[in-house]
């Protein structure tokens, strides 16, 4: 019997109830000044029960997680804890009928227990590292930066028969590489289903050509500017975007996407770009779970708790598009909202997918054909300004670079920018090729990406900074 079975058969007091057990397994490492400084394996495991109890009242919800190990008296705790919990808690607006076993069919590999990343696929990635410390070092360049194997177990069961399982693999490679004066520095990050999948060397070399462009040094006042945005830059800038796209906060007029005279901007066009956001479960190189799994609004990164629903645990997932040829044509939706809205059930998905038509040139090929603008390839401090507009602060960090005439002519100064991801989605003015990206910004909880590099009108650097 798995854990997650165990809790919901040792529930006594509630009417229902949905356990998930999270397993992460992690390889890592990290390494500064072109020297390994630490490597590790590390495990974690996370309980969260929830239970759901009726009364004349309404249904309610209690929602407890438990971290670390986990036997038999801990799970039997977490039970009682969140039966106490449903019973104090006030009725939930959202509550719906739990999914039961024959509409959701158990997942296959359901007892398998979960993988592990283990010390060779670190082992088999510091081979690669030290030949290309070797380089950076006869370059008088200094690396820095951290590489992981994530192996992340989820099972899902409910006491009205759902038995679901998914594994989610990530590899993922950091890297900031530095003058040896410490004078200029710049960053790649690179995510693939297995750390054996990349290769820091080529990641390296790119970083050594934005160095080599620091050479001549222009210093550039805050203002209005085309820029050439990496894929890295627009998925911090999408996820912002996905991040705040619920249906129901939309529609009680808290968000960018409420519409001019009540309800959402469904079905309104954003840009003239031929632009489709989308998501998928399925999609080859970003898989991630079929089936919704919501731990309680507050372990979940959203910027409003209304875009889950404890209610929605295992409700299967499928393709969805968000903005199809520039026209918003779905938010995230629970059962909850749907109802309130109208509109169909178009849960959160794990990844975003943002592209254009065809096959898009590449950054470099975009450059090329820049008469002046502003490279920028990473992204820093994104903070929100303001829900109703989705404005966004933050700061460019590790490379911003001038392009006149098709080349790259020097390193500029950082800025801090203020723009609203649906704004600039009006003012691009090409797509690039999609590719996967990684944002700078991300956690555990990030959905996975694969962004074009953008060019932008106008966008808006509104003070010099002094980071590097």
């Amino acid at each position: 019997m798995t854990l997650a079975e165990l809790a919901v058969e040792a529930g006594k007091d509630a009417d229902a109830y949905v356990a998930i057990v999270d397993e992460a397994s992690t390889a890592h490492a990290r390494w500064a000044g072109n020297a390994l400084t630490s490597s590790a394996l590390t495990a974690d495991t996370r309980l969260t029960v929830i239970a759901v109890s009726s009364d004349a009242r309404g249904t309610a919800a209690g929602v407890v997680s438990h971290r670390g190990a986990v036997d038999e008296d801990a799970v039997r705790a977490v039970v009682a804890a969140a039966e106490r919990a449903a019973r104090t808690a006030t009725p939930a607006a959202d509550a719906r009928p739990l999914l039961t076993g024959d509409a959701v069919p158990a997942s296959p590999d359901w007892t398998e227990a979960a993988p592990t990343a283990s010390a060779d696929v670190l082992a088999r990635f510091a081979t690669g590292l030290a030949a290309t410390f070797e380089r950076a070092r006869m370059e008088r360049r200094l690396l820095y930066g951290h590489a992981e194997q994530r192996r992340h177990t989820t099972w899902l069961a409910s006491s009205t028969g759902l038995r679901l399982r998914h594994v989610q693999t990530a590899g993922v490679v950091d890297l900031t590489a530095k003058t040896e004066d410490g004078a200029a520095s710049t960053w790649s990050g690179t995510g693939a289903a297995d750390l054996g999948e990349i290769d820091p060397l080529p990641m390296y070399e790119g970083l050594s050509t934005r160095l080599g462009w620091g050479r001549r040094r222009v210093e550039l006042p805050a203002g209005r500017y085309e820029v050439l945005l990496s894929p890295s830059c627009v998925a911090d800038l999408m996820l912002r975007l996905y991040r705040a796209a619920g249906a129901k906060d939309a529609a009680d007029a808290r968000t960018v996407f409420r519409g001019p005279d009540g309800g959402t901007r469904i079905g309104e066009r954003l840009t003239r770009a031929p632009l489709t956001l989308r998501s998928d479960p399925h999609e080859p190189g970003l898989r991630c779970a079929p089936f919704v799994t919501a731990r309680g609004s507050a372990d979940v990164a959203q910027v409003f708790a209304d875009t889950v629903s404890v209610f929605d645990n295992g409700l299967p997932l499928s393709a969805t598009e968000w903005i199809r040829d520039g026209v918003l044509t779905g938010l995230v939706q629970t059962r909850h909202s749907a109802d309130l809205t109208g509109l169909p059930v178009t849960p959160q998905v794990g990844n975003l997918v943002l592209e254009g038509p065809g096959e898009g040139r590449s950054l470099a090929e975009m450059v090329a054909t820049t008469r002046r603008g502003l490279l920028v390839t990473s992204l820093w401090y994104v903070r929100d300004v303001d829900p109703r507009t989705l404005l966004l602060t933050g700061l460019t960090r590790d490379g911003v670079h001038l392009v006149e005439n098709g080349e790259v002519v020097g390193e500029a100064n950082n800025f801090r920018f203020n723009e609203s991801p649906v704004d600039l989605l009006g003012r691009v003015t090409e797509i690039g090729r999609t590719e996967r990206a990684l944002p700078r910004e991300r956690d555990d909880s990030t959905p996975r990406t694969a962004m074009p590099a953008l060019r932008v009108a106008d966008y808006t650097m509104s003070a010099v900074s002094e980071a590097t």
